[in-house]
């Protein structure tokens, strides 16, 4: 009996902290498939390791995802080098992987900053994520990567260097970010080049993942207004569908639906009231998740 009462006692510990493990997971893999995945063997060795839960369950399985991401990090690095065309991350619809649980800002967990974080290398992603997400203190981020906490700043000093270069320019404001989008989708709709390059940024980045599986899709990143503005519209002339404003990756964002079908979803950055980045993943194998929920 009592065996089965602690058994109880660490599966519902276990299940305060999912949502906030599975987001720590897919802000370090990039997919939710591989991210439960993570969660499920950390769940494995939670059980198995008779963890006190009245002492710090939370920083146990903290450290526990991070170093089973952290291996499967190389891993996933050599498949992703061998993929056909942009990768993008498996996008996540209509949620934001848990409000209470959602691991600080929203850009944390947006396309554009998921993109960025894959030139990173492993240890330098999971130190960033470790510390500048999560902020954990440096001497817990030396225990779960590996390295001395002098060489884990240098990761995180790199790491935060990288992305202050190269972040996506975007706007905090969630309404004006909605509403570029919506004027986006309007354009879209009207099929004028014009107005969708007005909606724009000059040098707008047009990232399509497709996995070498849909035809017609750039195997290379496509930029600037007019060019993007111009494919853009020839793919919505060839393919019949709905559109629809829904939440991707925590802002606002595209679901294509064809014949019942998700289709395709598209994240965007945006500056002031125009798009910077879009992130258009129609790779079927990313899509098996998505609800229009």
């Amino acid at each position: 009996m009592s065996s089965g009462m602690e058994q109880v006692s660490t599966a519902d510990e276990f299940e305060r902290h999912r949502s906030y493990l599975t987001g720590v997971a897919y802000r370090m893999l990039g997919t939710v498939a591989d991210a439960e995945d993570a969660v499920q063997e950390t769940y494995l060795r939670f059980a198995r390791a008779n963890v006190d839960t009245r002492r710090d369950a939370r920083g146990w399985l903290t450290t526990t995802v991070a170093r089973i991401c952290l291996d499967e990090l190389g891993s996933a690095r050599a498949r992703r080098e061998r993929y056909v065309g942009p990768w993008l991350p498996e996008p996540v619809v209509g949620t934001d992987l848990g409000p209470e649980d959602r691991v600080t800002l929203d850009e944390s967990v947006s396309m554009a900053m998921l993109v960025l974080l894959e030139s990173l290398s492993p240890a330098e992603r999971t130190a960033f994520v470790l510390r500048e997400v999560l902020g954990l203190p440096y001497g817990e981020v030396s225990a779960i990567v590996g390295r001395t906490e002098a060489a884990c700043r240098q990761l995180v000093a790199r790491a935060r260097a990288h992305v202050r270069e190269r972040a996506p320019r975007f706007s905090p404001d969630h309404a004006q970010h909605a509403g570029a989008v919506d004027a986006f989708l309007a354009a879209c709709s009207h099929g004028d080049v014009a107005e969708l390059v007005r909606v724009l940024d000059p040098e707008v980045v047009l990232r399509s993942d497709g996995g070498g599986r849909v035809a017609g899709v750039a195997r290379r990143p496509v930029v600037g207004a007019r060019n993007v503005a111009r494919l853009l519209l020839a793919l919505a002339g060839r393919h019949d569908g709905t559109m629809r404003r829904r939440p991707v990756n925590g802002a606002a964002g595209l679901v294509f639906e064809s014949a019942g079908t998700i289709v395709g979803v598209m994240g965007f950055a945006v500056a002031g009231d125009r798009v910077t980045e879009i992130d258009f993943v129609v790779n079927p194998d990313k899509l098996g998740r998505v609800s229009d929920r």
